[in-house]
């Protein structure tokens, strides 16, 4: 059997090692529009920011493709899933069959036509790629401040990256906020005030409408409110969509992303989908959607590799988990954090002098999402319960204690939850809970 997967990141990882766990025989091609092997996207604003070098990218060892007997076919974009006759076609020509055949092609940035897009200086910020450009372009004249178009996560962290270089950074955004999408306005408002303490100018309801030139680079932009930015440096960090255009073509179902079900299959006989391109069951919203993240292209990845080889672990559902660092301060959203209801209760807790801040959403007694701005120790527990959709209120029944006071508190732990649940949590031999 040949299992062909289209891309080389996160969840083409995923998909190998586990299919690899069921089936040491299958035979595994890679193709990757990308020249580079496998790298952490995630780590890329670090590298920009110069605190780690490209060796600290790679996300697996050098070896892992000779290690699980696998083809890679790097710097090739397909262009056609040509199903019926169970191929894929190259740019260059070239064909590939397959029995099973897995897109993992990610999101495309989201660049909008404006004027004067032809300069040089111009950057997106979602590829290793980008991030070399962006620094091979510093390195060649002098640069001193930049514009980064976009206020969300991938926008900051660029932000973040160049003021670690010294460059003066004018950040703008379409929303009323920054990170809108993934926190509320008091946690928004705090991140907001971190970076104009640090120099940084927030520019919030308004975007680009064109680009200033001077011999060929970019020298200012004209915001659509008539005032001129001048910089040395745009980047685009608005976000990203599905790269969904080649299952479309091939006539495979494709709403915001590629529709899968529970085994990561597509309408498609043999032709699965997953990672940031793929339109699968959120269990906190309880519906499908495309949630961008890297654990979640890895877990949908694993899936739909172990039913290639026969294999049906079903997907219970992602939860979507963002966070991003700004001057030194770490802000996370988990779950359906930034939601509003009048079937959820908001616990929160702020001390904006110390730029910390806790937003728990319950819906009546499960904890549904979380914001966490400053202090983020209790990340991993908070997802737990999200995730298992556990009844806290009974699970603190027992303990004779205020289960609210309790989730906010910040001896909040493993020790707080019953013992069935920390038992399907911990274990291993030698250890007791």
């Amino acid at each position: 059997m040949r299992v062909v997967i289209i891309g080389n990141s996160a969840t083409a990882v995923g998909a190998i090692e586990s299919l690899r766990q069921y089936d040491q025989d299958a035979e595994v091609l890679v193709i990757s529009e990308e020249p580079h092997m496998i790298y952490s996207r995630p780590l890329l604003s670090h590298y920009l920011a110069g605190e780690i070098d490209k060796t600290r990218l790679a996300y697996r060892r050098a070896d892992f493709y000779t290690r699980h007997h696998v083809q890679p076919v790097l710097n090739s974009r397909v262009v056609a899933i040509e199903s019926p006759e169970h191929r894929v076609r190259t740019e260059s020509g070239e064909t590939y069959s397959y029995d099973k055949l897995l897109v993992c092609t990610g999101g495309m940035p989201i660049i909008p036509p404006i004027p004067g897009m032809a300069a040089e200086g111009i950057f997106s910020f979602t590829r290793l790629d980008d991030a070399q450009g962006i620094l091979r372009y510093l390195g060649s004249r002098p640069v001193k401040h930049a514009v980064v178009v976009g206020g969300g996560m991938i926008g900051l962290k660029a932000t973040d990256a160049l003021m670690k270089r010294g460059l003066t950074v004018t950040v703008v955004e379409l929303a009323p906020r920054i990170l809108s999408a993934a926190l509320d306005e008091t946690a928004s408002r705090i991140m907001t005030g971190l970076l104009q303490r640090a120099a940084v100018e927030v520019i919030t309801e308004n975007t680009i409408a064109s680009v200033h030139s001077e011999g060929g680079s970019v020298k200012a932009v004209e915001l659509r409110d008539g005032r001129i930015v001048p910089c040395e440096l745009l980047i685009f960090g608005i976000g990203v969509r599905p790269n969904a255009a080649l299952a479309k073509e091939a006539g495979i179902t494709v709403n915001r992303g590629i529709v899968v079900d529970e085994y990561m299959r597509t309408t498609a006989p043999d032709v699965y989908a997953a990672g940031d391109v793929a339109e699968a069951y959120d269990l906190v919203v309880d519906m499908n959607r495309t949630v961008a993240i890297w654990p979640n292209a890895y877990r949908q990845g694993a899936i739909a590799g172990a039913h290639m080889v026969g294999v049906k672990r079903a997907d219970r559902g992602g939860v979507a988990m963002n966070t991003v660092e700004v001057c030194g301060v770490p802000a996370m959203s988990i779950g359906n954090g930034n939601a509003e209801g009048d079937d959820l209760e908001i616990l929160a807790e702020v001390d904006e002098r110390k730029s910390q801040y806790k937003r728990l959403v319950l819906h009546g007694d499960r904890l549904v999402g979380a914001i966490l701005v400053g202090n983020i120790n209790r990340a991993g527990i908070y997802t737990g319960l999200i995730r298992n959709q556990l009844s806290i209120s009974s699970a603190q029944s027992a303990r004779n204690v205020d289960w609210k006071a309790s989730l906010m508190s910040q001896y909040f732990g493993l020790l707080s939850l019953p013992d069935e649940y920390r038992k399907h949590i911990v274990t291993g031999a030698g250890i007791e809970v």
